[in-house]
């Protein structure tokens, strides 16, 4: 396993994440979206992994605005958009490979053993 865990060090099911790979004893990478986040490319395929665009931005960001900015956006420009600002992303991001989830789930990841 090749786990990956985004997201940021304040956010409680980022440390909830960390704590559940920690007690199973599997390792994982952190990735601080503050001062790294998410690739293009890894952004694409978590995207694709989690449902779309829609699935991975978190309804209760503290940044009201911009959330309002990318519900009205065109399309075409929504993925740059949220690229350039990673704090409208549910955390925490867990991939494993090809295979990825969006927000606190452990339930998915027990099957990723």
């Amino acid at each position: 396993m090749n786990i990956q865990i985004f997201g940021t060090k304040k956010n409680a099911d980022t440390r909830k994440a960390e704590r559940f790979f920690k007690e199973r004893g599997i390792k994982y990478q952190f990735v601080d979206m503050k001062e790294k986040g998410l690739s293009k490319g890894e952004f694409r395929k978590v995207c694709q992994a989690a449902g779309g665009l829609d699935a991975m931005i978190d309804p209760d960001c503290k940044d009201k605005d911009l959330l309002a900015y990318i519900k009205y956006i065109v399309p075409e420009d929504k993925e740059q958009k949220i690229l350039e600002n990673q704090t409208v992303l549910k955390q925490p991001i867990v991939r494993n490979g090809q295979k990825a989830t969006v927000g606190y789930m452990p339930e998915v990841w027990k099957k990723w053993d």
